[in-house]
Order: C-alpha cells, then structure tokens, then sequence
C-alpha cells in the first residue's frame, strides 16, 4: 500500500487527491477555468496538511496523462515531476479517460445500478463539436481505442444496432447529448467530470506492480500535436 499525491489537470478541473492504499483520504478541487497553475501547488499542501503528514512520506506521484487541455496536461505533468524530483518519488501516470470510466462505474455500483451489461464512452472537450473520447466495458478493458472524433448522428451506430446501451460522461458528453440525446441505448448522467480521486485505485495498483515511468522521459498524452494559432499582429497581416 502506498500513499500517492494525485493530479488531474487534464480539463478545466483542477484537482488534487491523496490516496493511502488507494482510499482517498483527502481532496481539493475546483472547476474554475484557467485556475491550474494559481492553485495546483496551493491544494497540494492543503492536502498534504489535512493529512497530518509531510510530503517526504509520499509514496509515489500520479498525473492524469491525457488527453485532453494542452496546457492544462503540462502543467500538471511539470508539477508531478518536480515533486518527482525534489522528494526522490516515483512517477505514476493514469490515462484520463480511464479514471474517468473508473469513476463513473463505482458511482453506479455504489447506487445499486447493473453495470455489467454496459458499455462507457468517457468524452473530453476537443473544441468545436470534436471530443477525445474510448469505450471501455465495466471492467476497464478498452473496447474501442482511444481518438479524436467529431460526434455525428451516426456515431457509435454499430454499437447501438447491436443493443448495446452506453453511457457518456465527461466534459465533452454534453455535445454528444445535443445529436445522440433521443436514442434509447445512450445514456447521459448529471455532469460527471474528471477528479483526482477517481486515479487512486488505478494508481495504487500501479504502484503494487512497480509501473512507474521514466521521470525525465514522460510526456503527457496529447492525442493529438499541438497547433499554435497564428498571431494577428496589425500591419503585418489582413
């Protein structure tokens, strides 16, 4: 067992959790916009407090990996790592979508819900009607990998064809709600968006298994390469 300081930055959430055994034992999070960098740090030490203990009796770190927000995604990753490398801890990362998928499934099971007949499709706002998005069945296997996609009327039509039912979550599950909304197989829960402490189990079991990346290698998983907008500068360009 292993106590683990978990970032998520991925979205406009910016969240910190801190799992012992991967229990959460404290959180700290926020949905404010652009906030990441102000309070990142800030809600660390929070935590860190809460717990009555020091940041040299971490365990490991754990960072969402993406995809997902450019910036957000380096933040969180060169927080991780500085914590990495000022405590002497190991790296952990945890892909977004499949924290996201853990979440929502131990919310339902909690309620009573039948998840294993189901099928989660987790969604992170691309911008514009594009998500990054997978599906992964009750138990976390990927049943379809993860891309970019733009949500049509016809997506996910095999899997709705077939009788499956799945259910979207995520900040991105609201624009496929708008077009898929009135099909009976898909599913839209109230806003359920990403959290640190959604990555504590998968980053304890990680930590058991001694999966730990290489801290000065690791690079968050952007999906897709970064394209810079060109600047308008008046006088140089129509």
């Amino acid at each position: 067992m292993g106590k683990i300081l978990n970032i998520e930055t991925a979205t406009r959430v910016c969240s910190v959790a801190l799992s012992d055994g991967g229990k959460v034992v404290a959180l700290q999070e926020t949905n404010t916009q652009n906030s990441h960098a102000e309070q990142i740090t800030v809600f660390s030490e929070e935590i860190i407090f809460k717990a009555s203990i020091g940041f040299s009796d971490l365990d490991a770190i754990a960072v969402s990996k993406g995809p997902g927000s450019y910036t957000g995604l380096r933040i969180g990753v060169s927080t991780a790592k500085g914590f990495c490398y000022s405590l002497d801890k190991p790296l952990i990362s945890v892909g977004t979508l499949k924290a996201l998928t853990a979440g929502i499934v131990n919310k339902m099971k909690e309620t009573g819900e039948k998840v294993e007949e189901l099928l989660f499709c987790p969604m992170i706002d691309a911008r514009r009607m594009e998500v990054y998005s997978a599906i992964f069945d009750y138990q976390l296997q990927e049943v379809r990998e993860i891309k970019a996609e733009v949500i049509t009327e016809n997506s996910f039509s095999n899997y709705f064809d077939a009788g499956k039912k799945i259910v979207f979550v995520g900040d991105g599950a609201a624009k496929c709600k708008n077009i898929l909304g009135q099909i009976q197989e898909a599913v839209f829960p109230e806003e359920f968006l990403p959290s640190a402490a959604y990555m504590a189990p998968l980053a304890e079991e990680k930590f058991k298994n001694k999966d730990f990346e290489n801290t000065a290698y690791f690079e968050p998983f952007y999906l897709k390469d970064f394209i810079p907008g060109i600047p308008r500068v008046k006088g140089l360009r129509d």
